[in-house]
């Protein structure tokens, strides 16, 4: 398919670079054994990395002058040092043990001292980020509930992301951002550790497995420009990084026991160490809660595995496996007029969800020589969903025990290919980084859509002989072929300005091939037409992506960068053939294109303050999206298709200021730090053969999103206080307003604006650890969405005041 934007970007910059120096050495402990996992930073700049294996370090691209640099490493004295650089610079770093046995919190606050806010490398690993937007969170510093994966806490300092918030223990994690759906995060390309986590990247791009928050040691995410490396979607990566093996211990334990509200109980265990050149990170992870709902019961299980092995110098070996399962029982949706009378109301009482998920992994790093290496990782996905229930788009209507339920089955088997080159190489003399790869996937899925049981329990079985005149049915074969190319190339125009150019190629070959019933009863519920329709398609295309990254150093450290990208997103047969009774498919329907641009500074003022701030733009074109209209039987019905062409621009800001060293107060003793997230985003469709639309604003942006909060620490008691306010949205492209009156759907209409306060504490003593809060302490009542399907139709409220208490344990 033809791109519009963009369509003619210049690829090759045939510029002359000027010189630029390295900065190189080896960190080591006062026995001179090497250190890895060390990490090293360039106050004046900004610049950051880690010693490798062999502890190796490097930065590249560093102009002449006087510089001061930190060394951090766990259990190790944190060091500062200053260097000359006048050319290429060799500084060996030698790390002194700590003098004293200090706990865990207290080695952390020393290194977010140097650490406060990390955007990503310009290079790490495989991987090119020079130019682009990112964000990376570091789990060890986040105050909150992490055993409930809560996501309004976790991600407090991510800018201008829409989050759903099901109340189910963190089970799913359900995030957008710039106007795209939140449902299922199926926006994002969505990893872990590297590789592709959700249900089919091309035919279903949902997530339903999130590994959980007390297993990770960071969360990258990476705006609309990742579409070079990682795919075409609009929203970007989101990348969840395990925790790695504890490189000086052959046995680490991990325990942490929670409890919470509505019968939360969570329980968390993993190993981890190095023994020679074999290292391993395990974990075991176990939730299940009530629900503050009638009908809101779950539980999970899950289980990760990694083993690395050093098979020389130059060459890792590595492979996983992530186990997930859970059953949720969903209590539905109400109408306006339900969730202002009593949200805790529910009437679904036979409304089951279950999902059973298997990743796995085997990843070869090799270094080929001291400027090229490379990445080869092989990944699958064996996984299954089953929806059972009562679903209908009279939200109200109670659920008729007699009849049967839907039951929604889809089967996911996948695996990929994706390889990595990576090489520093001469160009006029100078420094230059080149990036290519590429990526090979296939699927194999199954959908099958029919009547279930008319029991309670959930019992995920089809009853088609005994109810054959139930009107939804079907059984699809989707397979699905992507091949893709891509690469990046990092060109040095002088000491502080670099330029990004970028290109990924797509082909893809969607199929569908299967049936549907076509059942026509009369007002008595007698079948009077009964047919079965084939649909066999084939849809193939190939397209190439463009973009472009540039990055300017500032004298005081800041950086600017800006970058522009194209998007795509093409549509799956998937979506189109689910029958569902809160809307119909248009037949035209067709796939998504359009571009993201991004024009921002960043860095650290002064060691005081830590700032993100930039302007976007998203250009949306034949935008997805839902309208209501009269159906032929008079009833009123929301026609997923094109919308039209929409853009979306805005402002993030995001800045943390360190109080202490303001106040200056002892920093191993004290931490005090007030942060300010905020994104103000408009948006209107410019065209739209819909009537109604054009002129409106687009779906899920509220105009305001904003989060802000206090942390303090005392030796190792830390407190931290956030509040969280999200302005209204609209959740169709018709811009229906909140209807309180006897609204019998709830599947449209405003989320009205809603303000959040939680409250959270942690101590910690020797090996111990204790963590306490309150979400949502002013007891808010609220809610986030407006589902069209699982896990209503209709409203899903938020969940009111809870607590939570979490016990941990470390040997």
């Amino acid at each position: 398919m033809k791109l519009k934007a963009f369509s003619i970007l210049l690829f090759l910059y045939a510029s002359g670079v000027l010189s630029q120096n390295t900065l190189s050495g080896v960190v080591s402990n006062n026995e001179n054994d090497p250190l890895p996992e060390v990490e090293i930073y360039i106050n004046e700049l900004g610049a950051y990395t880690t010693s490798d294996d062999n502890g190796n370090y490097r930065f590249e691209n560093i102009p002449d002058g006087s510089y001061e640099i930190s060394a951090f490493g766990f259990n190790y004295e944190l060091v500062q040092f200053p260097v000359e650089i006048t050319g290429n610079t060799t500084f060996n770093v030698r790390l002194e043990p700590l003098a004293e046995e200090l706990s865990e919190v207290l080695i952390t606050r020393r290194r977010e001292r140097i650490f406060a806010l990390r955007s990503l490398r310009k290079v790490e690993g495989t991987a090119i980020y020079a130019g682009k937007k990112t964000e990376v969170v570091q789990l060890d510093g986040i105050s909150g509930n992490l055993a409930a994966n809560a996501p309004r806490q976790i991600y407090s300092q991510v800018v201008g992301l829409n989050i759903y918030e099901n109340g189910d223990g963190g089970i799913q994690l359900n995030v957008g951002g710039r106007g795209l759906d939140p449902n299922r995060s199926a926006n994002f390309n969505i990893r872990q550790n590297n590789y592709d986590i959700s249900a089919d990247v091309l035919g279903y791009p949902e997530s339903y497995y999130t590994p959980p928050a007390e297993a990770l040691g960071e969360i990258q995410i990476i705006r609309g420009a990742a579409s070079l490396q990682y795919g075409t979607q609009f929203g970007g990566l989101i990348n969840f990084k395990f925790k790695k093996p504890n490189p000086s211990k052959p046995i680490e334990w991990i325990s942490r026991q929670t409890a919470g509200s509505y019968g939360l109980l969570t329980s968390y265990n993993s190993l981890s160490g190095t023994s020679g050149k074999l290292s391993y990170f395990t974990y075991f992870n176990y939730k299940q809660g009530d629900g503050w709902r009638p009908n809101s019961q779950f539980n999970g299980r899950n289980f990760h595995a990694h083993i690395g092995y050093q098979v020389t110098n130059t060459t890792k070996l590595s492979g996983e496996i992530s186990l997930f399962n859970y059953l949720a029982k969903q209590a539905g949706g109400l109408t306006d007029a339900q969730f202002l009378q009593d949200p805790e109301f529910s009437n679904r009482n036979r409304n089951w969800f279950d999902v059973d998920w298997m990743v796995y992994s085997l990843r070869l790093d090799q270094e080929f020589s001291e400027n090229t290496k490379g990445s080869l990782q092989f990944f699958g996905l064996d996984a299954t969903r089953s929806a059972l229930g009562f679903r209908t788009n009279r939200v109200s209507q109670p659920d008729d025990p007699e009849a049967p339920r839907e039951l929604l089955v889809d089967n996911f088997q996948n695996w990929g290919l994706e390889t990595r080159v990576l090489t520093n190489y001469k160009l006029l003399n100078d420094d230059a980084v080149l990036l290519l790869g590429a990526k090979y996937y296939q699927s194999n899925n199954d959908q099958q859509q029919g009547p279930g049981s008319n029991g309670d329990t959930p019992d995920f079985r089809f009853a088609s002989d005994e109810f054959p005149a139930f009107e939804r049915q079907s059984k699809f074969e989707l397979p699905n072929e992507n091949l893709a190319f891509f690469g990046e190339n990092i060109w040095e125009l002088n000491e502080r300005f670099s330029v990004t150019p970028g290109f990924r190629w797509e082909y893809i070959k969607t199929e569908s091939a299967g049936s549907f019933e076509n059942i026509v009863l009369d007002l008595a519920g007698n079948i009077i037409l009964e047919e079965t329709v084939r649909d066999d398609r084939i849809f193939e295309r190939n397209f190439v992506l463009l973009g472009i990254g540039t990055a300017y150093t500032l004298n005081n450290g800041l950086e600017l960068y800006g970058n522009v990208s194209q998007n795509y997103r093409s549509v799956t047969f998937s979506d189109i053939r689910v029958v569902n009774p809160s809307f119909v498919v248009d037949e035209n329907i067709t796939d998504e294109e359009g571009f993201t641009a991004d024009l921002g500074i960043r860095g650290r003022i002064d060691n005081t303050w830590s700032i993100d701030a930039s302007v976007f733009g998203l250009r949306y074109d034949n935008r997805l999206g839902e309208v209501l209209f009269v159906d032929a039987d008079n009833s009123v019905k929301r026609r997923r298709g094109n919308i039209g062409d929409a853009f979306i621009y805005g402002l993030e800001l995001f800045g943390d200021w360190n109080l202490g060293n303001t106040l200056d107060l002892d920093p191993d003793r004290y931490r005090l730090s007030w942060f300010l997230n905020s994104a103000f985003t408009q948006s209107e469709y410019l065209r739209s053969e819909s009537v109604g639309v054009k002129g409106n604003k687009v779906e899920f942006i509220p105009e305001i999103n904003l989060k802000t909060g206090l942390r303090f620490g005392w030796d190792d008691l830390s407190l931290a206080l956030q509040y969280t306010y999200v302005g209204e949205q609209f959740t169709d492209a018709t811009n229906a307003p909140q209807d309180v009156s006897d609204n019998q759907r709830g599947i449209e209409g405003a989320i009205p604006s809603y303000g959040v306060l939680d409250l959270s504490a942690s101590y910690s003593y020797k090996m111990w650890r204790l963590e306490v809060g309150v979400t949502n302490l002013l007891d808010e009542s609220y809610f986030t969405r407006r589902a069209t399907g699982y896990p209503g139709p209709g409203i899903i409220p938020a969940e009111p005041i809870s607590v939570y208490s979490s016990l941990q344990f470390k040997l």
